[in-house]
């Protein structure tokens, strides 16, 4: 199976210089909490722990077994429930929602929950499993020294397609055009077409196809945005990125899709034929660039579970613990220690570990301004409103 979609991933590359396919794409108890607490949180000992401790979590992104595994080893029941977005997750904490304790939120929304105090400090000095992180993940520009969260899985967001489309074995995506030139989208728009429903992942890559930054605040290219985006929306069947790759991508209900890197390899390995020795579904890495993306473990300023919350978060950050997580996911691990645990498939998928050539194209979406965000959210209710 790896060698299949090694070789298929690698044969494009060599065609396209900048396309990476293949099947898959491929955030303590005691004293102390937030800056408003007084302190880091650190690492209690295991007879410290709070009975509960409650988890909010991207949808399909841990292998459960991990929290039986937790629960049996140290005597937390962790109550778990999921997400669509990082705008969901905010809207909830900014509601005041409270009870939730470790949060996974992406790169750019760390730093608009740190500005909103909705983040404690923590101690990463007293996580005994964080020298396993790769150095390269640590001290992001959106948490310098790492002072609220932790990185969790890593990947990109770029387009997956049907294996086995008349059109796209002719014609396999290259290009975000697949996603919003009509005269493009016509070819195989009556077979289903996704987009993520995302306010900044889809108009990011509708700004990489116009050759705009996926940041940008120019009003004219906002406005320039949307208007792509309106143009092809008619072609799109529907706006899902919660539980997409096993209720449209794995039962082929659509033939495209925009999608994270390894929603897009699930489906690849779970359509896997032996006889065939392929999955169904591929993906690519556009030419004109894509986002990358870090989400990382942190734990809310409202917790009152701190301790037990890094607790949890140093027992993910176990080797085997994070091999587990990336071998479920099919989303890149963060934690060196843990590629000793990795399966072969995955790790030398460069679809799910991009080669330095497609990383260089990549690029993350970073925290708009005041005036940013009033521009994103004005471009988001037109999009959804618009016909």
């Amino acid at each position: 199976m790896k060698n299949k979609l090694l070789f298929a991933c690698l044969a494009m590359l060599t065609a396209l210089a900048l396309a990476a396919c293949g099947g898959g794409p491929g955030g303590p108890g005691g004293p102390g909490g937030g800056e408003e607490g007084g302190g880091a949180a650190a690492v209690p000992a295991d007879d410290a722990l709070a009975e509960e401790l409650s988890v909010y979590n991207w949808a399909d992104y841990i292998d459960e077994e991990l929290l039986t595994q937790y629960e049996e080893q140290y005597g937390v029941k962790v109550i778990y429930d999921t997400y669509a977005s990082n705008e969901d997750l905010l809207a909830k904490l900014q509601a005041g929602a409270e009870g939730y304790d470790v949060i996974m939120p992406s790169d750019y929304m760390v730093s608009t929950m740190i500005g909103l105090g909705l983040l404690s400090e923590i101690d990463t000095a007293s996580m005994s499993n964080i020298g396993n992180m790769d150095a390269d993940f640590m001290n992001a520009p959106f948490d310098p020294d790492n002072k609220h969260c932790v990185p969790y899985q890593w990947g990109t967001t770029g387009i997956g397609y049907r294996n086995g489309n008349e059109y796209f074995d002719a014609n396999p995506p290259t290009s975000w055009a697949a996603l919003f030139d009509p005269a493009v989208l016509e070819n195989y728009s009556p077979q289903g077409i996704n987009v993520l429903n995302d306010p900044r992942e889809l108009p990011a890559a509708a700004a990489f196809y116009l050759g705009y930054s996926p940041n940008t605040e120019n009003p004219d290219e906002i406005a320039h945005i949307t208007e792509t985006i309106l143009a092809a929306k008619p072609f799109w069947k529907t706006f899902n990125s919660e539980g997409y790759d096993t209720e449209l991508l794995i039962p082929d209900e659509v033939v495209l899709s925009q999608g994270w890197s390894g929603d897009v390899a699930l489906a690849y390995y779970e359509t896997w034929d032996d006889d065939a020795e392929d999955g169904n579904w591929y993906y690519s890495i556009p030419e004109e660039g894509a986002v990358k993306w870090l989400d990382n473990m942190c734990v809310t300023a409202s917790s009152e579970r701190k301790g037990t919350a890094l607790h949890f978060m140093n027992f993910l950050l176990g080797a085997e613990q994070g091999a587990a997580i990336t071998n479920y996911s099919y989303y890149a691990s963060p934690n060196e220690a843990a590629k000793e645990f990795i399966l072969d498939e995955i790790l030398e998928d460069p679809s799910i570990f991009p080669p330095a050539e497609v990383q260089a194209k990549l690029e993350w979406l970073v925290e708009p301004s005041d005036e940013g965000i009033k521009l994103y959210d004005e471009m988001w209710t037109a999009i959804k409103a618009g016909s």
